[in-house]
């Protein structure tokens, strides 16, 4: 008996962590629903390049209710990039909603990119 219970064990907790997993990946590039007309992709940094830092910034948003870029938020990434990623989430636009939305993105560097 106690041999079922181990291998129903070994068995749920990789379902649940690949759960988990589908759901932080779900909540990745939250926008409030409003989806992207048009994107700019971020410059990568020469110094970032030179040293082959690679990364991902984590942004939260705001748009404002014409789809513009509001203000934007670094929730966390490497230092070197988070201004190439800010300047490039500014220019990015959303569809038009009735009222402004917060959302989050992420942005990855990859200096073979």
């Amino acid at each position: 008996m106690k041999r079922k219970c181990r291998s129903a064990r070994s068995l749920i907790l990789p379902l649940l962590g690949l759960v988990l997993l589908c759901a932080v990946a779900l909540a990745q590039d939250d926008t409030s629903g409003r989806k992207v007309k048009s994107k700019v992709a971020p410059s990568y940094p020469e110094i970032a390049r030179k040293m082959g830092l690679t990364g991902t910034v984590k942004l939260q948003l705001l748009i404002a209710p014409n789809g513009n870029v509001k203000e934007t938020k670094v929730i966390g990434g490497h230092p070197i990039l988070v201004n190439a990623a800010m300047d490039a989430v500014k220019k990015w636009k959303f569809e038009t909603a009735s009222a402004e939305t917060t959302g989050t993105v992420e942005i990855r560097f990859n200096p073979g990119d």
